[in-house]
């Protein structure tokens, strides 16, 4: 047996060779690649923000209908947007919301909070962390939801948009904010919702 083979296909030591791979990309480009979003629930804003630049902001997002949920307290079905720290997991333009950039949601926090509240069991929690070391989707079928994202209207009501926060936990934008987006995020940006 090939031991070094095996040692490197062990999900941590390939989380280490990616986590020292991203870390070396970014001290050689000085950090000036780095994008993050940042979602601020009570103003209704969404910031791109580069190398601690706000590159772009939009204002009169949409959340979710009943407000927003803590790790604590975040439901299947409530339709409340998650708050903390997240990251978008995939990005398409094959859905009604004309785009949707989803999240790795549930995240770890959200899952373990979950599981020693006794509201997640040990398997979901152990497929929940399994998927995180291997750098896959989580679940979506929790007890704690799933298919959470940015998402834009798609043939939706923008009068509507203006004026309610309407979505199922999603944070919604326009159709254009979504497209003009889609030029600063990637698989992998960090959201902070707040």
């Amino acid at each position: 047996m090939d031991t070094n083979r095996t040692r490197l296909s062990h999900p941590y030591a390939i989380i280490c060779v990616v986590s020292i791979c991203l870390l070396l990309t970014s001290l050689v480009s000085g950090g000036q690649d780095i994008v993050r979003i940042q979602i601020d629930t009570k103003a209704l804003t969404l910031k791109v923000i580069q190398s601690d630049r706000e590159m772009l902001t939009f204002s009169n997002i949409a959340i979710g209908r009943y407000g927003t949920a803590t790790a604590s307290d975040k439901r299947r079905g409530d339709k409340k947007t998650p708050l903390g720290h997240f990251a978008i997991a995939w990005i398409t333009s094959e859905t009604s919301f004309h785009r949707f950039f989803g999240f790795y949601y549930p995240n770890k926090e959200y899952a373990e909070r979950a599981f020693q509240a006794g509201r997640l069991d040990q398997k979901t929690w152990n497929n929940i962390r399994r998927a995180f070391a291997l750098g896959h989707l989580p679940p979506q079928d929790t007890v704690l939801g799933g298919n959470l994202g940015i998402h834009g209207l798609g043939e939706g009501d923008k009068t509507i948009h203006e004026q309610y926060n309407w979505t199922s936990g999603c944070v919604a934008l326009t159709n254009e904010q979504t497209d003009r987006l889609n030029d600063w995020i990637r698989i992998g940006t960090p959201v902070e919702i707040r």
